[in-house]
């Protein structure tokens, strides 16, 4: 039941109608709980009891956690919690990753053994819900949030529907306490739900999905198309995947609204990053904000030594581009980013005691030249990621940065132009605040209006075929 799709316009279209005509709070979350099985069950039954198990089973360690006095018992627990939540990820995701690179070794060695292929169907959002689970027992053993005593509140944390499958990765500390408020209809609210929703829905259908047109073909036949192809393929993904994922967050962020609900931003304006540290604080927020509290910091770092610091970061982003998927060119391109990371800490240092080197990069040319160096860094890095196999990444990249000549753009290059100059102007209008304050002083009327031109414009847009959210996969 994809977020664009009829059947989900339908289906929360009832649950928002049933949502605000019950009066009882009680009431409201059992609907919410009811709804976000039943969205989760559309496309598999025996996962959703799966994630209600788990779930359960992690409720019942945060009470543990708080109950018990004992040190030792409560890093039992939380052990427990642990090994339960990355068993159930490893086995359902990386299984067969790990059998088929066993099998390749093996082979290299000499060996005719043939591993045997597990047949898993994948759960989806296994790899943000995992997280949100581990991150409630983690605070809750670190004495930051007390644990949920409302069985049906916590499985609402990890199940509801708008961030359960694709994010944004939720904190016990941000969303549980939303539940025990009232919710009380709010025009102003509404209005941002709105808002959100057909902005998301307009980023998915109008540019990512007609930016997966540019891209498809090159990813999938490199050889066949020439350095000028590749390279307009590459930069069809890097906007893709932006306005693919980001569309699907403001889409959850506008359901959530519209049921009284906050959640988090999860990107802020990427592509305008001055390096790519600043870059993994404005792309995927809610992950790269764990992976820091979680994995980094418990590494420990920046406090040990530079050596360390940079291990520290290497280790981060290569379990970070793991989590992506489960093949060999997601931890490439994790250790990839870890390694952009690490030079970037080397450059500053370099820069810091020489203000002449400093004072000319914060110039206005230097932060253009440095937003720019950034995004093509960036957008290198997706070709990485986009690839399926290793062979069709090095083939891309070695188009890219070697002329060779094939087959142009497999569609109307004109409209990819046109696309890519209309998300410029949107993120310099967007830094200027200029939608913002604009979209304040219509009135609603005018308003109302421009909501129904973008679905029209988004529906006229959008490809015959709808595609899935790239971030399903994961």
């Amino acid at each position: 039941m994809l977020f664009c799709s009829q059947s989900f316009l339908f289906f929360f279209a009832i649950v928002f109608a049933t949502y605000w005509a019950l009066p009882w709070p009680r009431a409201r979350i059992i609907l919410l709980l009811v709804a976000s099985f039943y969205f989760y069950a559309s496309w598999n039954r025996w996962l959703a009891a799966l994630i209600g198990l788990s779930a359960t089973f992690d409720y019942s360690v945060g009470l543990g956690l708080e109950r018990s006095r004992s040190a030792r018992w409560r890093s039992l627990l939380l052990g427990l919690s642990l090994v339960a939540n990355l068993s159930l990820l490893a086995y359902f995701k990386y299984a067969n990753f790990f059998l088929g690179s066993l099998e390749e070794i093996l082979r290299t060695l000499g060996s005719e053994a043939s591993l045997p292929v597990l047949r898993v169907m994948l759960p989806i959002g296994i790899s943000f819900y995992t997280f949100e689970a581990i991150n409630y027992t983690v605070d809750v053993y670190r004495k930051r949030v007390p644990a949920e005593r409302n069985l049906g509140h916590f499985l609402l944390f990890i199940t509801f529907f708008p961030h359960l499958v694709a994010g944004p990765i939720v904190r016990a500390r941000d969303f549980l306490p939303q539940l025990r408020q009232t919710k009380r209809w709010d025009w102003a609210r509404m209005q941002l739900g709105a808002q959100y929703f057909l902005l998301g829905l307009f980023k998915k259908l109008a540019i990512a999905d007609r930016m997966a047109a540019f891209a498809d073909p090159v990813f999938a036949q490199p050889g066949d198309y020439s350095s000028h192809a590749v390279w307009v393929a590459a930069l069809a993904y890097t906007i893709q995947i932006y306005c693919d994922f980001s569309g699907y967050t403001d889409m959850a962020i506008g359901c959530a609204h519209l049921l009284g609900y906050k959640l988090a931003a999860n990107f802020n304006l990427p592509y305008l990053s001055r390096n790519v540290s600043e870059f993994w604080r404005r792309w995927h927020i809610s992950l790269s904000s764990w992976l820091r509290d979680y994995l980094f910091i418990p590494l420990g770092g920046s406090l040990g030594s530079r050596r360390r610091t940079y291990l520290n970061l290497l280790v981060t982003m290569t379990l970070g581009g793991l989590w992506h998927g489960a093949s060999w060119t997601f931890v490439v391109w994790g250790a990839f980013h870890g390694f952009l990371l690490i030079g970037h800490r080397l450059f500053r240092d370099f820069c810091d005691p020489r203000p002449r080197v400093s004072a000319m990069l914060l110039g206005s040319l230097g932060t253009l030249a440095r937003i720019g160096l950034t995004f093509l860094t960036v957008c290198v890095g997706w070709v990485i990621f986009r690839a399926t196999s290793f062979g069709l990444a090095v083939e891309m990249l070695r188009r890219l940065f070697l002329p060779h000549g094939g087959a142009g753009t497999p569609a109307a290059e004109l409209s990819f132009w046109i696309t890519l100059l209309a998300v410029a102007i949107c993120h310099a209008l967007a830094v200027r605040g200029l939608t913002t304050r604009l979209m304040d002083r219509l009135p609603a009327p005018v308003l109302g209006f421009g909501y129904a031109a973008i679905l029209m414009v988004a529906l006229i847009l959008a490809p015959d075929a709808g595609k899935p959210f790239v971030y399903f996969q994961f």
